[in-house]
């Protein structure tokens, strides 16, 4: 008899009391045109994008504006702080978006150096904590370190967004092992944020239990931005579907498909 495997129907996340279907989360930043953008995100059937608030027009009219091309009706708007090197600068910028758009589910990142574009963890956790007493809702980029990530859900922060890898380098998930820590301390969604190369990355960070993973360059920068939206699409709905089915124990030796007892 043929049994047909569960189909898992309701698998939605929340984060800051907001409910979405995809855990797929694309940016705004590197595409060709809003054009090209909007097919990357309908064809990523991502519910988030992220919005560089001092790179990316969405109040000047006079220009072509991100919200022409990206409904804000359907889409949600996450603005971010890329480019802020300190705390004070990051909040700054969150409160103009706040002013422009009403925003306050936001992505807070506070960049140490233009090199390497890894988070300053003391600017983060100052710059979260004046957010949140402002009733700003930041989910937060950081190291991949299960101690700074509860510092910074102790202080408010909605979500704790780990780098798999620096920025745009498309190396993938470097340190599976702090990831799972995060993931199995955290009490809220945790999204693997920055390095995202392929859709095999994006795998296994839903297979490490993750709630979702926000990337930008990977699409952005791929030669058909639109097919890499889809295969993300699906490499997340996948990875996701593998975490929950339970996967197989690791063994140090052959295991045989079929049982060698009873051979004739």
């Amino acid at each position: 008899m043929n049994i047909a495997a569960p189909v898992i129907t309701n698998d939605s996340w929340t984060v800051a009391g907001r409910i979405f279907r995809s855990r797929l989360i694309v940016g705004t930043g590197k595409y060709k045109d809003f054009a090209q953008n909007a097919a990357a995100v309908e064809a990523s059937g991502a519910e988030i994008v992220t919005v560089a608030v001092r790179r990316v027009n969405v109040s000047d009219p006079k220009v072509p504006m991100l919200t022409d091309f990206i409904d804000p009706g359907k889409i949600t708007y996450l603005p971010n702080t890329a480019g802020c090197f300190d705390a004070d600068s990051a909040v700054r910028t969150l409160r103009l978006a706040r002013e422009a758009g009403g925003w306050d589910l936001v992505k807070l990142e506070v960049l140490g150096e233009a090199r390497t574009l890894y988070p300053d963890m003391r600017e983060t956790l100052k710059a979260t904590e004046i957010l949140v007493r402002e009733g700003f809702k930041p989910m937060v980029y950081c190291v991949d370190d299960p101690i700074a990530a509860k510092q910074l859900e102790e202080a408010g922060a909605v979500a704790i967004m780990p780098l798999g890898a620096p920025i745009g380098s498309g190396l993938g998930i470097q340190n599976r092992v702090t990831i799972r820590l995060i993931v199995e301390g955290a009490k809220v969604p945790v999204l693997v944020d920055a390095g995202v190369g392929t859709a095999s990355d994006a795998a296994v960070a839903m297979e490490l239990g993750c709630d979702g993973v926000l990337m930008n360059t990977a699409i952005a920068e791929a030669k058909n931005p639109v097919a890499m939206a889809r295969a993300m699409k699906l490499a997340v709905e996948s990875g996701r579907l593998a975490y929950l089915a339970g996967r197989m124990g690791q063994r140090r030796y052959a295991d045989p498909s079929s049982p060698l007892a009873g051979l004739i």
